[in-house]
């Protein structure tokens, strides 16, 4: 069995992928249960070591990857090769991580008691379409620096980045097995983490309804998992803020990646005294966005990630959707969809379903509570912007919200060096960040009798 990859820009074929069966994805975990057993023995400096030359050959690497990845997911060549270079710098800061693994002598009465950080074993990955390599990278890097065995499922639509990957870790001098890139259908290679007892763990990327079932499955093992899922997130902006500067980054916070974010600040909730003012700022700054051919460098926004996707965000805009104003896509072949915005009621599907892709709702409010109540009325919470200038008020709306990864006067929510995760049904556990490797052992505590 068998996918064609399709170029979303152009609907030109770009390769066909082989998928795996159950009893391949089975052979694949024997040989990951094998090198995982070799890895952990290995002295943690040289797995230190073994991590950096993986981020030198990515590095090596970058444009090759951008290219592809651009020529799979559509993506911006200027966003694909940051996305590659951030693989790179992600597997840098983990291979921090084998030396710093250190636990705790715990003072106790009669001995002395000290923790271990174990290996889990073998940690199945599966990563979503719309950040292929970049997710996957969250998962792998900290997984491996914690002397585990990766087996990574990449999205079906988009494999081509993650498999390139998993050569480059060969390339690189990575054990054979170690870190395998298994292509296939979330029905059989993910279905087959799930049930595997030699998996220990899954971290899942993608929809809330699918990291559900998931988790339901998982617990047949107590098997650990990580859960990033759904948003539909706002971005409050404050009569007292930088109304003029708000209004121009509006659109960044929910059209990059053509809106395919679960980041996406696709709530739009502003004050009602400077509601016009921000639109008249905000339809210029949309229909300045530049959506076109993703191989130039100008592009800001590519096509969505297939045809199929495309018909599923075009079904939120119907005849009597409230559509305020639209920016400009290309005409012909390709995934393309303007930038839209609509201004529906409260309740609408518009302002409480997740989209994924380049449609933001705007809905004003009155007050402080009035924000509030509103930015948490959905049963999402991974992220969120707040835009004021008022220091008291950005410190009481941040705690007030309902959201894992928060900003103030900025869209910026993923960094490496710090967690990432969501609140209610956005997720379950963090990841990246100083601690992320950890999340990947058990902690073991031993007391030695001194008596």
């Amino acid at each position: 069995m068998s996918y064609t990859v399709i170029n979303p820009a152009d609907e030109s074929v770009v390769t066909e992928v082989e998928h795996l069966d159950v009893a391949g994805t089975d052979a694949a975990i024997a040989r990951a249960v094998a090198a995982q057993r070799e890895w952990a023995k290995v002295a943690p400096a040289d797995r230190a070591r073994a991590l950096r030359r993986f981020a030198d050959a990515v590095d090596a690497d970058i444009e090759h990857l951008a290219v592809l990845e651009t020529r799979n997911s559509g993506h911006p060549i200027t966003q694909s090769r940051w996305e590659a270079g951030h693989v790179r710098d992600v597997l840098e800061y983990y291979s921090a991580s084998p030396e710093r693994l250190i636990g705790k002598q715990i003072p106790v009465a009669g001995g002395l008691d000290v923790t271990f950080h174990e290996p889990l074993g073998v940690v199945g990955v599966i990563t979503p379409w719309n950040f292929p390599m970049t997710i996957a990278s969250w998962g792998f890097a900290p997984a491996l620096a914690a002397g585990n065995a990766v087996v990574l499922k990449p999205a079906e639509w988009t494999p081509l980045t993650s498999m390139r990957l998993g050569e480059l870790a060969l390339e690189a001098g990575l054990p054979e097995g170690l870190f395998q890139v298994l292509a296939g259908r979330g029905s059989v290679v993910g279905e087959r983490f799930v049930t595997h007892p030699a998996v220990r763990k899954l971290v899942f990327t993608g929809s809330t309804e699918v990291g559900k079932r998931i988790m339901a499955g998982a617990a047949d093992q107590v098997k650990r998992v990580t859960l990033e899922l759904g948003g539909k997130s706002a971005n409050i902006v404050f009569a007292d803020s930088d109304i003029e500067k708000a209004a121009a980054t509006a659109p960044y916070s929910v059209f990059d990646n053509a809106g395919q974010d679960c980041c996406a600040r696709s709530r739009l909730l502003v004050q009602r005294s400077v509601y016009e003012r921000f639109m008249e700022g905000f339809e210029q700054a949309v229909k300045n966005v530049k959506v076109g051919d993703p191989l130039l460098e100008d592009t800001e926004v590519g096509p969505l990630v297939t045809l199929a996707h495309r018909e599923s965000v075009a079904s939120f805009i119907d005849d009597d959707a409230p559509v305020a104003f639209r920016g400009s896509a290309p005409d012909g072949p390709g995934a393309w969809f303007a930038p839209t915005v609509v201004t529906p009621e409260r309740d609408s599907r518009l302002a409480t379903e997740e989209i994924f892709g380049p449609v933001v709702s705007v809905l004003p409010f009155d007050d402080e509570a009035d924000a509030i109540a509103l930015a948490n009325d959905t049963e999402y919470g991974l992220s969120g912007s707040i835009w004021t200038n008022d220091l008291g008020r950005g410190i009481r709306v941040a705690r007030a919200v309902e959201g894992g990864n928060l900003s103030v006067n900025s869209h910026s929510s993923v960094r490496y060096s710090t967690p990432f995760g969501g609140f209610k049904q956005s997720g379950l556990g963090r990841e990246l960040g100083p601690d992320a490797a950890e999340h990947f052992t058990e902690t073991k505590n031993v007391f030695f009798a001194s008596e």
